[in-house]
């Protein structure tokens, strides 16, 4: 890899940049937190060569959800639960909107006979 590549990945919200211990200083928790949603499967660090947890921006960005959601009184397990409901709820919502917009597109444009 060069590190020209290097650089490419760090537009990547799916690389696996930030070590636990940045991860948990960059939203504020603690890494035993991190191991927890973790455990619930919220999340899956990838792994470095030498077996450390490695995390994503995208990963962040859910871990700093569910620390909002624990802060605000919500177990964990639930936290975790809600998150993945949200996120199920807003693909749903994309895919609606896609169709959608293919309809509107087939209804402007009608196929002729």
């Amino acid at each position: 890899m060069t590190a020209d590549d290097s650089y490419d990945r760090l537009d990547d919200d799916d690389y696996p940049a930030y070590t636990m211990g940045r991860a948990a200083e960059m939203i504020g928790t603690t890494q035993s937190f991190l191991r927890a949603i973790g455990e619930a499967r919220l999340i899956t660090p990838l792994r470095s060569e030498g077996g450390h947890r490695r995390y994503s921006r995208y990963q962040l960005r859910i871990a700093a959800r569910a620390r909002e959601l624990v802060d605000q009184g919500t177990p964990i397990e639930a936290a975790c639960r809600i998150i993945v409901l949200e996120d199920q709820l807003e693909e749903a919502q994309r895919i609606n909107a896609e169709y959608r917009r293919a309809a509107t597109r087939q209804s402007d444009h009608p196929v002729a006979d």
